[in-house]
């Protein structure tokens, strides 16, 4: 009897241990909650894949703790039948709640000027839009990029609403320059501060008074905010224009689709709890009035379980989410969406009106 306890118990151990040092991207319910020495040794891995370095005497150790602290919840979260998203090890996985929304979540929603709120998409009974949008499927944006740990959501969600409506009205897809933003719209009358946070609508006024913006081939990212301006000195060089900006209408999930159906749209969200987001239909929790996030909207559709959603593109590198992106619940119980996604969405304006591709 003796002895077949002990093969039992050899047996869990290793069943145990194998389960534990699957993918680190994947961390489920299936997967025990381990001792320490099991999670040292998925969290050593987690430093490897993510390039983790700490220099400071006794960093790497209170890390794990954070690290460990992170892994419980994931594992609780995922061990609820029935979620909608799936929780993981993401390169987030390191922070606190509280250093997180210090470095990454930036996003203002004070303006430096009252906002032009347009009608070109409120919606409107009788009005017929696609059941479902994905700009990535029209080639209408640039792959996923990543803003480090610079604030600057606010750049990266402007720019990638441009780099959207440039494809729509010329056919052509053109990677934009956040560093432009950084290092140029700062100071003066823009309510933009670098990597201490900023605003894409306040963004989207420099591009218009600055008669464009650079390509990021020429003044590409450095994740910082730290250097001059380096525009002037790139005269010569190819710029992407737009003609002006708005707000599409706020509070109205129904014209938030409409725009969305349009073009590319730049939100707030509060995406504090999307630190450690995996794959699936985000519901939260989360603040729903109000926003410390810039994303980018660039579809919307439904699941097979009826669930209705919006994509999101973030800019927290494609190896966050499902490959970069994010699937924020639709047709919430509040007008202003889920995570305050509806609140105050932005546009910038080329040529006109645009219709439905």
């Amino acid at each position: 009897m003796a002895t077949l306890i002990r093969f039992i118990t050899v047996a869990l151990v290793i069943l145990s241990a194998l389960l534990l040092s699957s993918s680190l991207g994947g961390v489920t319910a299936t997967e025990p909650k381990g001792n320490d020495k099991e999670v040292r040794r998925i969290y050593e891995r987690w430093l490897v894949e993510n390039r983790k370095n700490y220099n400071a005497l006794g960093e790497k150790e209170r890390r794990f703790n954070i690290f460990r602290d992170n892994l419980k919840l994931i594992e609780a979260h995922n061990s609820v039948p029935d979620r909608t998203y799936e929780l993981g090890l993401t390169r987030f996985a390191d922070l606190t709640d509280d250093e997180f929304r210090a470095i990454h979540l930036r996003g203002k929603m004070v303006r430096t000027s009252d906002p032009v709120i347009g009608d070109r998409y409120l919606y409107k009974e009788g009005d017929v839009l696609p059941d479902e949008v994905d700009w990535r499927e029209k080639g209408a944006l640039v792959p996923v990029k990543d803003q480090g740990d610079c604030g600057g959501c606010w750049a990266f969600a402007a720019v990638g609403a441009v780099e959207g409506l440039n494809k729509i009205k010329t056919g052509e897809l053109v990677s934009l320059s956040e560093q432009e933003l950084l290092d140029c719209d700062r100071g003066g009358d823009s309510g933009n501060f670098g990597c201490l946070g900023g605003n894409a609508a306040d963004a989207f006024e420099f591009i218009v008074d600055n008669g464009g913006i650079i390509t990021d081939a020429v003044y590409p990212y450095t994740e910082n905010d730290t250097a001059a301006c380096k525009a002037i000195e790139m005269v010569t060089s190819r710029y992407v224009t737009i003609d002006s900006y708005e707000d599409a209408p706020h509070n109205d999930e129904m014209s938030l689709k409409k725009a969305v159906a349009h073009q590319p749209i730049s939100v707030m969200v509060e995406a504090e709890n999307m630190k450690l987001y995996k794959s699936g239909v985000f519901t939260g929790p989360c603040d729903h009035w109000y926003g410390n996030h810039n994303v980018l909207v660039v579809g919307y559709g439904t699941t097979e379980r009826g669930e209705d959603y919006w994509i999101i593109r973030n800019s927290w590198g494609a190896n966050w989410g499902e490959s970069g992106y994010i699937k924020l619940q639709r047709n919430f119980h509040n007008s202003t969406g889920n995570c305050g996604v509806a609140i105050r969405p932005f546009n910038p304006l080329l040529n006109g009106d645009l219709r439905i591709i």
